[in-house]
């Protein structure tokens, strides 16, 4: 029997609608999947709600399992987590929000024991994070400096947290973001007030001003790590000043491919299954909204793409 599912498509420039589409029993090396919970990327999908992907984009920025084509309409999102209809298991998928689907079974990946359903919709970014980090080269000891409190930043932060002896101060324009680098165990400070001569500094505000304050961070000969996506525009960054004397390297860090250095070891995979493993601290739920509903999603997209939460959560009938 077929099966009629229901997804979010961005149809107009800050406008969406809940879609249906049918799906067919799945075949062999298939699965059917009921979503539960799925999660929004803010940075990115701000930029594909509001139409601000660069048509030179529009290839390279095509999520795995997308519906239509840049600008609009399109089927969009990378953070789904959902039970195998027949197995119950729970399963992480790169899928947009869309309440059933239907992928090959090696597009799935088992969510973790510890890791609940609602934390898991984390993977797509801890898997940037991680990816960062790596290109970074980040070790024990250092003194790191995460400019942008929202998700990847915060969970860049998390793990750099982490490493033996690091000390990961979290910066970000809004004081109330102190909280939650208090939650991942790491330090926190405003622009004004930002550590000077980190080893490591990694940007994920996606503003002119971060990369600014990031630099200004970074003490000789160290690295600034850039993770934010711009989309349309152009980017003013400081390379005056002592960017030369100090002879710093602004390096891009993008997850479509893996860090340089594990490239031949690490498939794509191997690292979202570890990035889906490093979930299991429940710190990390300070990230995670108060759940939405699905259905609520065209109406409310817009608040919850402006809202302060890292991660807004939409849940779905299967999900709290």
């Amino acid at each position: 029997m077929t099966l009629e599912a229901r997804a979010f498509w961005t149809i107009a420039a800050g406008e969406g609608e809940l879609r249906s589409e049918t799906l067919a029993p799945p075949g062999t090396g298939e699965v059917l999947v009921e979503t539960l919970y799925s999660g929004i990327s803010r940075g990115t999908e701000r930029l594909v709600f509001e139409g601000r992907v660069p048509a030179s984009e529009f290839g390279r920025m095509r999520a795995p399992m997308q519906g239509g084509d840049f600008p609009f309409p399109v089927k969009y999102g990378y953070a789904a987590v959902g039970c195998v209809a027949g197995s119950g298991e729970v399963v992480f998928a790169l899928h947009p929000h869309q309440d059933h689907f239907k992928l090959r079974t090696d597009a799935v990946l088992p969510v973790p024991d510890g890791v609940p359903p609602a934390r898991a919709v984390l993977a797509a970014n801890m898997e940037t994070a991680l990816n960062a980090l790596w290109d970074s080269g980040a070790g024990p000891g250092d003194r790191i400096v995460v400019v942008g409190a929202g998700t990847v930043g915060s969970l860049v932060a998390f793990l750099a947290g982490r490493m033996p002896g690091t000390e990961t101060t979290l910066i970000d324009l809004d004081p109330a973001r102190a909280a939650l680098a208090r939650a991942l165990g790491v330090g926190f400070a405003l622009p004004d007030a930002a550590p000077q001569g980190a080893d490591v500094v990694l940007h994920a505000s996606a503003s002119a001003a971060g990369l600014a304050t990031a630099l200004a961070c970074a003490g000789d000969e160290a690295s600034v790590v850039e993770l934010s996506w711009y989309g349309e525009g152009m980017v003013a960054a400081p390379l005056g000043g002592a960017f030369h004397a100090l002879r710093l390297r602004l390096i891009s860090s993008q997850v479509g491919r893996v860090s340089t250095g594990r490239r031949p070891r690490w498939p794509h995979r191997r690292r979202l299954a570890k990035a889906l493993e490093l979930l299991r601290d429940p710190a990390l739920d300070a990230l995670l909204s108060k759940p939405v509903p699905f259905t609520t999603l065209p109406a409310r997209m817009a608040g919850m793409l402006a809202g302060p939460d890292p991660c807004p959560l939409i849940a779905y009938d299967g999900g709290a």
